[in-house]
């Protein structure tokens, strides 16, 4: 299924704001605009050029304001220095202008088949820092779109990753409190492994508590379009759509991309995450799926449809499921022993027929305030309280 995105970066749609200083604080904005030089001191009327000439001089507190335009650099840009909770430093489109930074003239966009990337060349942006706000841009054709390794206390918000050589956006290592706001990540790929782990957004590999997803869309990607392989510490997610995942949309040879909704997690690591209000459709196998985390998970008031394999996979984990909502998938619910619930379509039996099966409204354009469209898409026609709402 081909969407057109189309993405309001306006002013109201930024739900935040750069913090003002205080008396006697010195908080800079540095201006970057494609017209400008790298040799200029960074204000509005002269602007630097490069995205990494103006992090390199940003300090707590400080914000880089980019003018909008294309930003084409030959080398990841990083994120290396830390801000503070009081004194984030921010990176973001100036006024609601379009801003894209495309990767692909770095090293690896693609890589060879079966080589690997240098752990400091991944993601278009690459973040190692603490407290960076990253707010209304466009990320694609990097390496990945945006990576991060040991990375705390930090906003991705309304950002768009799409394209990528690998996951759209992707946290591993010791990586906390960290919040992921109205994220659109699609199309991304990883001719490197055949399509086999390039996501919309993943956190794997590594832990850290406080890390929240909320009004992520996560569609047409070569994989999953969100997995939490061995991420073993409980992740919040919310008001998040996976659609149309895992096709070789790209004939890449011996694909093996996996094409769940949700994954939560993987290979025996235990963590128990919560999953709210979400939908997963069109995938080219399961919906909401444990993937063998034997974790606790909480899977509340979702809804599963038209995937494949199994809407809701939670039999090797102790889920516990309440409120959801699964239709016309291969299997609708596959639970071990240890799940439970009460209130989901399959407890209350019957038929399920649904208000509407256009996903044109949801899948659109966003509202000023960068949340996802309200819709009557998926709702139960009888009115059941059972399900995701949008």
């Amino acid at each position: 299924m081909r969407v057109k995105l189309l993405v309001a970066l306006s002013a109201a749609a930024l739900l935040t704001t750069p913090t003002l200083p205080a008396a006697g604080e010195d908080f800079r904005v540095l201006y970057v605009a494609t017209n400008g030089d790298d040799n200029n001191g960074g204000t509005s009327a002269a602007p630097l050029k490069t995205i990494q000439k103006a992090v390199d001089l940003a300090q707590a507190g400080d914000t880089v304001s980019i003018r909008g335009g294309t930003y084409a650099p030959s080398t990841t840009i990083k994120l290396l220095k830390d801000g503070t909770s009081a004194r984030p430093i921010t990176i973001r489109n100036h006024d609601g202008e379009r801003v894209v930074v495309d990767g692909e003239n770095m090293p690896y966009t693609p890589g060879a088949v079966g080589s690997s990337i240098p752990r400091a060349d991944r993601g278009a942006i690459h973040i190692e820092g603490d407290h960076w706000r990253l707010i209304g841009l466009e990320i694609v054709h990097g390496p990945y779109g945006v990576f991060g390794v040991d990375t705390n206390n930090n906003i991705f918000e309304l950002l768009v990753t799409r394209d990528n050589y690998e996951s759209g956006l992707h946290i591993q290592g010791s990586s906390s409190n960290n919040l992921i706001v109205n994220l659109d990540a699609y199309g991304n790929r990883d001719p490197r492994k055949n399509g086999e782990s390039a996501d919309g957004l993943a956190i794997k590999e590594g832990s850290g508590t406080g890390n929240v997803v909320r009004g992520a869309r996560l569609w047409n990607n070569s994989d999953d379009g969100l997995d939490y392989w061995m991420f073993s510490s409980s992740i919040l997610t919310e008001n998040t759509l996976a659609w149309g995942n895992g096709f070789n949309r790209w004939n890449l040879p011996g694909f093996t991309g996996d094409g769940n909704g949700l994954k939560l997690g993987g290979n025996g690591v235990a963590a128990g995450h919560t999953v709210r209000n979400s939908m997963t459709w069109d995938n080219a196998a399961g919906g909401f799926v444990d993937n063998n985390n034997p974790g606790q998970h909480r899977i509340e008031r979702s809804t599963a449809w038209d995937n494949p394999k199994t809407g809701f996979a939670f039999n090797r984990s102790a889920g516990t499921l309440n409120g959801n909502l699964s239709v016309a998938n291969g299997t609708d619910v596959s639970l071990g022993s240890n799940s439970t619930g009460t209130g989901n379509s399959w407890n209350i039996g019957g038929s399920w027929p649904l208000a509407s099966t256009d996903a044109g409204t949801i899948t659109g354009q966003r509202n000023a305030d960068g949340a996802i469209p309200s819709s009557t898409f998926l709702r139960p026609k009888n009115g059941a309280n059972v399900g995701a709402r949008f």
